[in-house]
């Protein structure tokens, strides 16, 4: 127990004399995943959750909403929460939105992301999604 805890003491001495640490909030990581997801063609937007047995989704600048995070200090695991548009093959789209996340997490954070779970809530179809576009403009 005792050469355990010393680890620990030389570990963090080590890190003490470097230039500092780096930690990057779970909030950044929602955020990098929510843009590199809605980027994907295919996808209507994210989806804040099921309300009254309906996808509910979220305008464009809520971008860590619909995205669930679990950062730890070398790797990320993601969970979205997408909406698809109507006539769009799903795993395709889910699949490129996997691709996309990760890239997006570790180029930006140096994060290795371990899982991107993709959970379909919904299907967008053209006339919900220019009403939605409206009520963001105004």
């Amino acid at each position: 127990m005792e050469g355990f805890v010393m680890e620990q003491a030389k570990e963090m001495v080590k890190k003490d004399n470097s230039l500092g640490s780096i930690r990057i909030a779970d909030e950044v990581v929602s955020i990098i995943a929510g843009l590199a997801a809605t980027e994907v063609e295919g996808i209507a937007g994210m989806s804040g959750g099921i309300a009254g047995g309906i996808a509910e989704m979220l305008g464009r600048k809520n971008f860590a909403k619909g995205v669930k995070v679990e950062v730890g200090e070398k790797e990320a695991a993601v969970d979205l929460y997408i909406i698809v548009k109507y006539g769009v093959r799903i795993p395709d789209v889910a699949l490129a939105a996997q691709e996309n996340v990760k890239q997006a997490i570790e180029n930006m954070t140096g994060l290795s992301v371990v899982e991107v779970n993709v959970h379909v809530q919904g299907v967008g179809f053209p006339d919900e999604e220019e009403k939605a576009e409206e009520v963001r403009v105004r």
